[in-house]
């Protein structure tokens, strides 16, 4: 059980553009691949550790404060959807009318959520909107929440509607605002373009529902690390005729995938098939390639399945993962230049939902974070201790990637049903790559 942590909220307040947001662009079609995602929030904790040299921790709480205030309103005029509503499942009006801002004190010191970051502790310093993780017309699309900790650490926490944006905007907003804190000449912010639905147009769509088959039961989120040394270990055992260069991303999914399915056949006492949905970024994949600046989601989904009678093999997991990566750019390369994409994107959420509900099928979901450079947040004060994307809603069969501070291991948050978890994390071939480990070091 986590201790609950004495917080106390000093305010709270709607913060909105520095400039109006232009009339031209002041409603904002959403595109199709907007309207699939879920009412709920992407949300990310940044910890920083404390200014040796400040003593007055709060006199300097509260001049960072009015600083984050100043620079997200600033922020806001570029991100100027963020500061909208959500109108039905068809648009954001960009109407200012802000983002929410809480100021918090935390009376503990940062160590101590650092000595075991677990998921409950994190959850306690989101403000409550975000807590209900779901979404109505009249809240805020962006919150953020900025924690003083009593020894003079920091700990910032955006959440932002996944109906505006996917992990890389999110990623490309928290380094804009950093970037500006900073007041460098010689770093240049570049300009978010929101233009997704007219790449892929919007439809008549209802607002999605997360499948209750998806969050019934009870599912343990813990956290792994596969340290860079390991990783490289893992990337030799993992090369194959077919795949001779395998990424980082594609060996720490793979070995967790077939662990995970190693565990749940073992419980189930049979073989079962089981489909891997893995995020994809598009603006990478699309001919010509989208830069990082296009703001929106740019996710697609690959699905590469194992049938019951495959053995669960490394080489070939990663394999078949490559394979359907290749598969996935050839396949947008048609569909962007003839066709209509939106109507074969809802072919394949279609596809993707069948598979989810199936009785049949174990069906995983994997996203990463990886390579957004989201350790490069300097505000001024130096980067972050430790980041880690945070789950308001548990659900079951689900990991997510994330770089560790030095870039080249990553950190993976795996949640599984209590009976897969107990074998999966005694697994032998993933603790031969991987630690589950409980604290974080400074």
């Amino acid at each position: 059980m986590s201790v609950p942590l004495r917080i106390e909220i000093m305010q709270r307040e709607t913060i909105k553009p520095s400039s109006p947001t232009p009339p031209d662009l002041r409603s904002l079609k959403l595109s199709v691949l907007d309207q699939f995602m879920p009412i709920s929030h992407i949300t990310l904790v940044l910890l920083y550790p404390s200014n040796g040299n400040d003593t007055d921790h709060l006199g300097k709480a509260k001049e960072t404060s009015l600083r984050l205030k100043t620079l997200l309103s600033e922020a806001l005029t570029l991100f100027y959807p963020f500061a909208g509503r959500l109108k039905h499942n068809s648009s954001i009006e960009c109407d200012d009318h802000g983002a929410e801002y809480i100021e918090a004190r935390i009376h503990c010191i940062l160590s101590n959520i650092l000595r075991k970051p677990e998921t409950e502790v994190l959850k306690q310093l989101l403000p409550a909107a975000i807590g209900d993780a779901v979404i109505t017309t009249k809240d805020s699309q962006l919150l953020v929440q900025a924690s003083f900790f009593d020894c003079g650490g920091v700990a910032i926490r955006v959440g932002l509607s996944h109906k505006i944006a996917d992990a890389a905007t999110l990623a490309s907003f928290i380094k804009c605002w950093a970037t500006a804190a900073r007041c460098s000449s010689t770093e240049v912010i570049s300009s978010p373009v929101f233009m997704g639905a007219s790449i892929f147009p919007q439809m008549d769509l209802p607002i999605p529902m997360l499948p209750v088959d998806l969050i019934q039961g009870e599912a343990v989120l813990k956290r792994f690390v596969f340290e860079a040394p390991k990783i490289t270990a893992l990337r030799a055992k993992a090369i194959s005729a077919s795949v001779p260069n395998p990424t980082r991303v594609e060996s720490v999914t793979a070995l967790i995938w077939k662990c995970a399915m190693s565990a749940s056949r073992s419980n189930l006492g049979v073989p079962r098939k089981a489909v891997l949905s893995l995020g994809v970024n598009i603006r990478k994949r699309l001919v010509p390639a989208l830069p990082d600046s296009y703001g929106g989601n740019y996710v697609g989904s690959i699905s590469p399945r194992m049938e019951d009678h495959d053995d669960l093999e490394l080489q070939g997991i990663v394999s078949r993962i490559r394979k359907d990566l290749t598969e996935f750019g050839e396949h947008y390369a048609k569909i962007t230049q003839g066709g209509d994409i939106s109507l074969a994107i809802c072919k394949t959420v279609e596809d993707f939902g069948k598979m989810a509900m199936s009785k049949d099928i174990d069906y995983y979901n994997c996203t990463s974070w990886c390579n957004f450079e989201l350790y490069d947040a300097d505000f001024r004060w130096g980067k972050p201790t430790w980041l880690s994307p945070v789950f308001t809603v548990e659900l079951k069969n689900v990991v997510c990637l994330i770089d560790t501070r030095d870039g080249d291991g990553i950190e993976a948050w795996i949640s599984l049903s209590p009976e897969d978890m107990a074998l999966f994390e005694s697994n032998k071939e993933l603790l031969e790559f991987s630690a589950a480990i409980h604290s974080v070091s400074v």
